[in-house]
């Protein structure tokens, strides 16, 4: 922090000796109080250097000896094949670094957003978040609006300008596009200092010092501004000063400040960590993982500004019979409370859990009660158990590290926790609770798989239920009607991850078209008759009816009425008529797809005192309702859903030319502010098949939609002939 520069020299070289390295390497005990952890998410479009940093970080305190490479697959945060192979994050990860005697949780989200279920859970986990802005690169719309939902919800942020080091970083440029995006409340804290085109250091803006961040990764050398830097850096020193007595709570500093009077540089360095921590105020750090410039910076400022897990609120809780309950206090000595924000399975270890620990202390031999709800809709089934902590690990990256406990406010990994899934609920046996689950979005693309042979479909079963168990972002889905096995996953990157995490685990299957739960109806009335009559020597069958079939409104679904006089057909037959129809409409009379919205009116027939039955009756009402089909005009309905699509303004007339072409029927567009507009739409389930990819790629990675079943329509000729060939 500020605050520091003036001292820092010593203390930043301190950082980077030898001894400071090993003793960080060597201190694997946990810490004891919450007040000595931080947990900070690390978020930011994918490419901005979150995970590179997060190296660079690891690296600066002695965590490990050498930084890795995301090319080579040798990151700490980037273990798992699928990162690997697509080059970016594709999950969560924590990565502890310690600095000060501050144990800071560093939580890798992915950038990509396909991968928006990872990012939600390190929010979850976090308690503070880091916006990581490429100084080459722009800031996409899903930052700013990842930004804004930060604001409301008061988390503390911070900006970090990454890539210093990169030939065409421009640290103006990429500070005036955060303004934009963020607001005015996010201002520097050091400008980048240059000697030619290479940034060699930070200017502090409060201390007026210079670190200047030697070639060989030695310890900084600090060193006071000269003329030439002082009077360039004035004016971004008042907009800061300025910034933080507006925050203050000290409403005589800026009366003080306008009549020239100097406020001591501690009063407004504690203003500052004050307004950081509480959300209000957004300190920017420029840094490069590459050549270290920044990093010691941004540690001070994390450990500093950034609030203790005891500062922030924990997340509601109820009972286990949906009651309300009191949330524990973030206490070592309170009654256990945790949560799974990330499960994985390990070939030697099986299931890991990362939790996120709100309340008391977690310890090996603990018993503890696990309970996951309200994810049912997603293939999660509801579960309470009681388990025993047999193992408990500190998380770093892919790696697990013994300790012998873990408190309020730290992150712990587990293993053999008996069904615990992502979003689960870890608590006291003798107080076992439920914490609310956060928001997650709607997965929007169904990708449909069946195994390869019938031989592979236990292990499929088996490997979906592990996968899924991680990932709150996907879907399972049995289609009731179709019978195909769906998963609904956030796109196309989230699927290649999916089906890669399966065939990992020796999963042979293949994908297949989605079938669109299609309908049958008739168009207009229509006449049937069903005679079933076999003799073959003993009993035979016979059963003769005629029927009048109606089509009903859109809705309506099924009505049976008997007209039948004198007995014609004896009354537990009638029944059997009906339930012969009804089977047959299951089946369908055209396409193979269920028949609904008719009125089937039985009208006569005739039967056998002996060789008339039951079965023979569901057979004549099958037959009578084919033959009704055969000699009238069946129509084929398709479901069509209530579709929002909110876009940035500029994309507005591009969505809306190509939802005219999806057959869809525009309803409406509001303005939601922010340029930001909201397109209703009802359109053919058929057009929506991959449109979370389509719209994307339509948008510049903008857009978003929610889609809502609505009715089943009529499809029209040209539609209906496709889809009677699939």
């Amino acid at each position: 922090m500020p605050a520091k520069d003036a001292k820092a020299p010593a203390k930043a070289a301190a950082r980077g000796t030898s001894e400071l390295r090993r003793a960080d390497a060597a201190d694997a005990l946990p810490p004891e109080e919450p007040d000595q952890i931080r947990n900070v998410a690390l978020v930011g479009h994918s490419g901005a250097g979150k995970t590179m940093l997060a190296e660079a970080l690891l690296a600066a305190t002695g965590a490990i000896s050498r930084k890795g490479s995301i090319a080579e697959g040798t990151t700490v945060g980037d273990s798992e094949p699928a990162a690997v192979h697509q080059q970016r994050s594709v999950a969560l990860s924590v990565v502890p670094v310690t600095a000060g005697g501050i144990k800071v949780n560093l939580l890798d989200t992915p950038g990509y957003p396909d991968f928006v279920g990872e990012l939600r859970a390190g929010l979850r986990a976090a308690d503070a978040a880091l916006f990581v802005v490429s100084a080459v690169d722009g800031i996409d719309a899903a930052t700013t609006a990842l930004w804004g939902e930060c604001q409301r919800l008061g988390v503390p942020r911070a900006v970090v300008i990454s890539r210093l080091d990169h030939p065409r970083a421009d640290f103006d440029a990429a500070l005036d596009r955060c303004q934009r995006a963020f607001g005015d409340s996010v201002v520097p804290l050091y400008l980048p200092v240059s000697k030619g085109t290479e940034v060699t250091g930070l200017l502090g803006l409060l201390s007026g010092t210079v670190s200047e961040q030697p070639p060989d990764n030695a310890p900084s050398v600090f060193r006071n501004t000269d003329d030439v830097e002082r009077v360039a850096s004035e004016a971004a020193r008042g907009t800061l000063i300025e910034g933080i007595i507006a925050e203050s709570e000290d409403e005589s500093l800026m009366e003080r400040y306008l009549d020239g009077e100097e406020i001591p540089q501690e009063v407004l360095v504690s203003d500052l960590e004050t307004a950081v921590a509480r959300g209000s105020f957004h300190p920017v750090i420029a840094t490069s993982a590459e050549t270290g410039v920044g990093l010691a910076e941004l540690l001070e400022v994390m450990t500093r500004a950034f609030p203790a897990p005891t500062e922030r609120p924990r997340p509601a809780v109820s009972h286990l019979d949906g009651a309300p309950a009191e949330t524990p206090d973030c206490d070592p000595a309170a009654p256990l409370l945790g949560e799974v924000v990330r499960t994985t399975t390990d070939p030697f270890l099986g299931r890991v859990c990362l939790v996120r620990l709100f309340a008391g202390t977690l310890r090996e031999d603990s018993a503890v009660h696990v309970a996951g709800r309200g994810l049912a809709d997603r293939g999660h089934v509801d579960h309470d158990s009681d388990e025993r902590v047999s193992h408990l690990y500190s998380p770093l990256g892919a790696s697990l590290r013994p300790v012998p406990f873990s408190v309020a406010g730290d992150i712990c990994a587990l293993t053999k926790l008996g069904p615990a899934e992502t979003g689960d609920t870890v608590s006291a046996k003798e107080f076992p609770l439920l914490i609310q689950p956060w928001e997650m979005p709607e997965p929007l693309l169904p990708v449909a798989v069946e195994a390869a042979s019938h031989g592979d479909e236990d292990a499929l079963a088996r490997s979906l239920g592990k996968v899924a168990a991680g990932d709150p972002a996907l879907r399972v889905e049995r289609n009731a009607e179709t019978h195909q096995l769906v998963l609904w996953c956030m796109g196309e990157a989230h699927a290649d991850v999916v089906l890669g995490r399966l065939r990992e685990q020796g999963v042979n299957l293949r994908t297949v078209d989605i079938v669109t739960p299609l309908r049958e109806t008739f168009a207009a009335p229509a006449a049937g008759h069903g005679r079933h009559v076999k003799q073959s020597g003993g009993h035979g069958q016979y059963a003769v009816c005629d029927i009048e079939v109606e089509p009903l409104e859109r809705g309506a679904g099924f009505e049976f009425v008997d007209k039948t006089v004198g007995g014609v057909i004896p009354g537990p037959f009638i029944t059997s008529v009906e339930k012969g129809v009804r089977a047959q409409m299951q089946k369908g009379v055209s396409a193979g797809f269920p028949v609904v919205d008719i009125r089937v009116t039985l009208l006569g027939g005739k039967a056998h005192s002996v060789d008339s039955s039951d079965a023979a009756f569901q057979a004549a009402g099958a037959l009578a309702l084919r033959g009704a089909a055969a000699a009238g005009r069946i129509q084929l309905l398709e479901p069509v859903s209530a579709a929002t699509i909110a876009v940035a303004d500029e994309h507005v007339g591009a969505v809306m030319s190509d939802l005219s072409s999806r057959r869809a029927r525009l309803t409406g567009t509001t303005s939601t502010g922010g340029d930001l507009t909201e397109i209703s739409a009802e359109v053919p389930d058929q057009e929506l098949v991959r449109y979370a990819v389509e719209l994307r790629a339509l948008t510049s990675g903008s857009g978003r939609f929610s889609r809502s079943y609505l009715r089943h329509e009529p499809v029209p000729p040209a539609a209906a002939r496709t889809a009677a060939k699939d």
